[in-house]
């Protein structure tokens, strides 16, 4: 066993979800994920003397709905819907696939996606200090929370202004899955503006994933009212532009969330959940747009499958007040709860 692990398996499991004895644990992962993660994990469960499940399936060809297909749903939901915790490790990401969706109509469970985790990113994001990062974030948060406007730009070209609805949370992961409901990996915050107020130029610098990974080239977006209307680049726009197509799906080229990366553990690797949260990036999800972001709206014809692209050394602006600038925290309100 991966001894070296159990110590950020011991925060995620004590400290993250505070699981308590006789809880039921459901573990997902699949045939490329990293299974001394899930071993170290579900050993804690057990140290707490709560009871773990393992479910694992072999590697579905798509992520999210596109994934369905290779998937025994009914029995993988029938399991998840049952669970006090589920703790998903997936390389090919459950997190909106039916099964995701049967899963959180359990309105007590607690979920967090921490698909394709590996060993070093396990230690790098989550043993951190987690108190230091909460009261930054939740102070940050309250910042976006009342914005009406924001603009980020970064060094390769991203220049982006939306408006913010008054109605629809900042979703705030700092370490806390002690409540029922989604959580994902610790540093990160998201929510969706008014769609049709999204314009200007998205240029991805970090990676894309699906259906790219890190990227050698920037991949730039031309947006209107939220809708991609044009990629521009070399081969890995062409590329990522394709698989896009290939869903022939409208909702695929919506643009679903924006995320500000804050873990400061994390690198980029090729792993989105990693990836998203590189200090000081900002993040588009596009496609599929989770329920628990726009609770003003319903869609009837969800997109079948949802992807991130990074923006690497961003500039937040908030109602003309300036977080970040080109990746580095500048705000001095903000930085003072980072100091020691």
């Amino acid at each position: 066993m991966r001894f070296d692990l159990s110590r950020a398996a011991m925060k995620l499991v004590c400290d993250i979800f505070k699981i308590k004895p006789n809880e039921e644990v459901a573990i997902t992962y699949d045939t490329l994920s990293h299974f001394p993660v899930v071993e170290a994990v579900a050993s804690e469960v057990v140290r707490v003397s709560a009871k773990p499940l393992l479910l694992s399936v072999p590697a579905p060809r798509g992520v999210g709905k596109a994934a369905d297909p290779d998937l025994p749903l009914k029995s993988l939901s029938a399991a998840l819907q049952s669970a006090d915790v589920w703790i998903e490790f997936n390389k090919q990401w459950l997190l909106y696939s039916s099964a995701f969706e049967a899963a959180v109509k359990n309105r007590n469970l607690r979920y967090m996606c921490l698909v394709g985790m590996d060993e070093g990113m396990f230690l790098r994001t989550l043993d951190i200090d987690l108190e230091k990062l909460a009261g930054f974030m939740k102070a940050l948060a309250e910042i976006l929370g009342t914005a009406k406007q924001v603009r980020i730009t970064n060094p390769s070209g991203t220049d982006v202004k939306f408006r913010n609805h008054p109605q629809r949370p900042v979703v705030c992961d700092y370490g806390d899955a002690s409540k029922p409901g989604i959580h994902m990996l610790p540093g990160q915050m998201s929510w969706t503006p008014i769609e049709e107020s999204i314009n200007g130029k998205i240029v991805f610098d970090g990676s894309i994933v699906p259906p790219v990974g890190v990227l050698k080239e920037p991949v730039t977006l031309i947006v209107e009212e939220g809708r991609i209307v044009e990629i521009v680049g070399g081969n890995q726009a062409r590329q990522f532009e394709s698989w896009l197509k290939s869903f022939k799906h409208e909702g695929m080229f919506k643009l679903a969330h924006i995320s500000l990366g804050l873990n400061p553990g994390a690198r980029l690797s090729g792993n989105v959940l990693e990836d998203e949260r590189v200090w000081g990036c900002s993040e588009w999800g596009i496609g599929y747009i989770s329920e628990d972001l726009i609770p003003d709206k319903v869609y009837t014809d969800q997109a079948p499958s949802h992807c991130d692209g990074v923006c690497l050394n961003s500039t937040i602006v908030v109602d003309e007040r300036a977080i970040f600038v080109d990746g580095n925290l500048v705000d001095e309100e903000l930085r003072k709860l980072l100091e020691d």
